[in-house]
């Protein structure tokens, strides 16, 4: 199952109104909490913040991975967002995110997390994707994008 396939109208968030990579991130979470993906909003909170500070999760050319595993969800969940202009996120090129993928995998899920990443590290190689899911105007649009 890819990344699409986890994705939804009401798991995509266009635009994030967070303007700080914790508030992005408690957005997205309650995202997923209000409907019905997480189980403990501020267990997986605090695991993201905690994977966090091992290290930024943000990447280059204006995308974002925060990801963790705990008990909060059952399955691979994801959210996604996307901030037009940009949240500070201590990417590797210094740069501001503008797309977030979110990742919480249950504990026992490890081969699933890593399947994740990879393929969101492969869609943001590829040329003028993560531009376009930056210009997404809605959840809609923004899903419709993989299909492109």
């Amino acid at each position: 199952m890819g990344i699409r396939d986890l994705l939804t109208e009401t798991t995509v968030r266009v635009p994030v109104l967070g303007r700080t990579k914790p508030s992005v991130l408690r957005e997205l979470v309650d995202m997923l909490a209000a409907h019905g993906r997480i189980s403990d909003a501020q267990g997986a909170y605090n695991a993201l913040m905690a994977r966090e500070e091992q290290g930024s999760t943000g990447l280059q050319a204006g995308i974002a991975v925060p990801h963790c595993k705990c008990g909060a969800v059952s399955g691979l969940t994801v959210a996604a967002g996307v901030s037009p202009q940009g949240v500070e996120f201590d990417s590797l090129d210094g740069k501001p995110a503008r797309v977030f993928f979110l990742i919480i995998a249950a504990p026992h899920q490890t081969a699933a997390h890593l399947e994740a990443l990879s393929e969101i590290a492969r869609l943001a190689r590829q040329e003028g994707f993560i531009e376009a899911l930056a210009a997404s105007l809605s959840p809609k649009d923004f899903i419709a994008r993989f299909a492109s």
